[in-house]
């Protein structure tokens, strides 16, 4: 289990908990999350879209 961090989404991907963490971002090949985002469902994609908002835009 990992500590909550706002910048920590919880996800669910082939039926194991896991977690998107924004706060270790690295450069990775597009069709990598391309294919990665085709998993998660729409709750999550808005929730990571919020965060990424705060943490790198605003």
């Amino acid at each position: 289990m990992s500590k909550t961090y706002p910048t920590r989404v919880p996800v669910i991907f082939n039926d194991t908990q896991g977690w998107v963490v924004l706060d270790q971002i690295r450069t990775i090949d597009r069709k990598r999350i391309i294919k990665t985002l085709e998993f998660l469902d729409a709750s999550e994609i808005i929730e990571l879209k919020k965060i990424m908002r705060e943490t790198y835009v605003d």
